[in-house]
């Protein structure tokens, strides 16, 4: 049977295509919705971007018919705009009916009664899945680019072989993966023998082979590898035939130092790239601090404080570390821009890194990756246990997307990182907090 989802603001404005979704069934968007979207179109961001594209789309589907009638929708199934059901909503006492969350609510409740179809709310506010809930209606989230994050690819698997499989993967330096399963391109596996775990080897997958680590062991603007998982973020970062880099882990596991140490190498001493471009979200962590005085540079140091205190740590041995990266911005090698500014670039030839991706869309990920030029490599940083976006969570943010779209992609590379190597006390806080 058809059934009709009634969808809630920040699920069109989560992503403006939602609508189209929901296959053969009734799609409802309540009055209170494009009220909610016209006040959200003129932000400069990508929740005013989604708020333009939703009324496009709408504005598109009235060459189909009467919207409050309902249209077909080119996949499949209906649309329709509802009006609120002022006259005789059904809402508990206590509900304020000038709440938009309450009106899209009575929408819900007024079409269960009418309706013979299941009628389900689908929002991403926890909060009026609660209210739904307590009224007898169903609700659930925009399942639609959510992944399982805690079955996530995480870039590494074991594998045990036999004394002489091992030999032979030392003596030819590669071994056949036939017969011992399947592994994505650029997977790593911790190769154990089987007889005496403690003799063990790294090796990276590509095109069914299994090959020794080239980087691991490298040192690069001063830093090395502490664990193995560091090493196999090394073997990607250093590849240059590897273009897209995802590394996720917790708060010191070292994912942006390293991405930092490499870029710097690659760009400074190599000359393989020509710019160092850094970039974060800017998503505030508790209340916003406002409006900031000063050029853009002066605006973005605080959001990009955490960069700045990784590259001086990198350029500690210079005397004035400080004067060190204002010559390198100044030169034009090192640049830190705003994901505001990224819409519309191409990228040629640069090193870029985004750090705290968490904290992105899957669109805003698709938008920052269709920038990159010919040349160029795009390291993506984040912790999804970490996330300040108010639609997002561990497995709706654009990283874990990106993860696991790209794991079958033999120019993109992924490593979770487990260990913290920041301090103990770091580890710990992660670890137990």
């Amino acid at each position: 049977m058809p059934k009709t989802y009634v969808l809630d603001t920040n699920v069109l404005l989560h992503n403006p295509e939602a609508m189209f979704s929901f296959e053969d069934n009734e799609v409802v968007i309540p009055f209170a919705v494009i009220e909610e979207i016209d006040n959200q179109k003129k932000r400069q961001d990508e929740i005013g971007r989604n708020a333009r594209v939703v009324s496009q789309r709408l504005d598109e589907l009235r060459s189909s018919g009467r919207l409050a009638d309902g249209v077909n929708l080119p996949r499949g199934g209906k649309l329709r705009i509802e009006l609120n059901h002022q006259e005789n909503m059904v809402l508990p006492q206590g509900l304020d009916v000038r709440k938009h969350d309450n009106r899209i609510l009575a929408v819900a409740c007024n079409l269960r009664q009418e309706c013979e179809a299941p009628v389900i709310l689908v929002t991403k506010d926890l909060n009026l899945r609660v209210k739904a809930d307590v009224v007898g209606i169903d609700a659930e989230d925009f399942f639609n680019d959510k992944v399982d994050y805690h079955q996530l690819y995480s870039g590494t698997a074991e594998l045990h072989l036999s004394a002489a499989e091992l030999d032979d993967f030392h003596g030819n330096g590669q071994l056949p993966l036939n017969g011992h399963g399947t592994a994505m391109p650029q997977q790593f596996f911790v190769i154990k023998n089987q007889d005496n775990p403690s003799q063990s080897a790294l090796a990276r997958h590509f095109q069914a082979t299994l090959w020794p680590l080239v980087y691991g062991e490298s040192v690069n603007w001063g830093i090395k590898a502490l664990n193995q998982e560091q090493q196999f973020a090394l073997e990607l970062l250093l590849n240059d035939q590897i273009r897209v880099v995802s590394l996720v882990g917790r708060a010191g596991t070292g994912k942006t130092l390293l991405a930092l140490a490499v870029g710097l190498e690659k760009i400074i001493e190599h000359n393989v790239y020509s710019r160092l471009l850094i970039t974060r979200p800017v998503t505030p962590m508790g209340d916003d601090l406002g409006y900031l005085p000063g050029s853009k540079e002066d605006k973005l140091r605080p959001w990009m404080q955490p960069i700045y205190d990784n590259l001086e740590f990198l350029f500690r041995d210079c005397p004035e570390p400080f004067e060190t990266l204002g010559h390198l911005m100044q030169r034009g090698v090192l640049e830190m821009e705003a994901l505001t500014y990224i819409r519309g670039r191409s990228i040629p030839r640069q090193f870029i890194i985004c750090d705290e991706a968490q904290n992105l869309s899957p669109h805003m990920i698709k938008t920052l990756i269709t920038r990159v030029g010919e040349g160029t490599k795009i390291v993506f940083t984040g912790d999804p246990e970490q996330i300040d976006h108010p639609y997002l969570d561990a497995s709706s943010n654009g990283l874990t997307y990106l993860v696991e779209k790209l794991k079958d992609q033999e120019i993109a590379g992924h490593v979770t990182l487990r260990k913290g190597e920041r301090s103990r006390v770091a580890e710990l806080g992660a670890r137990l907090l």
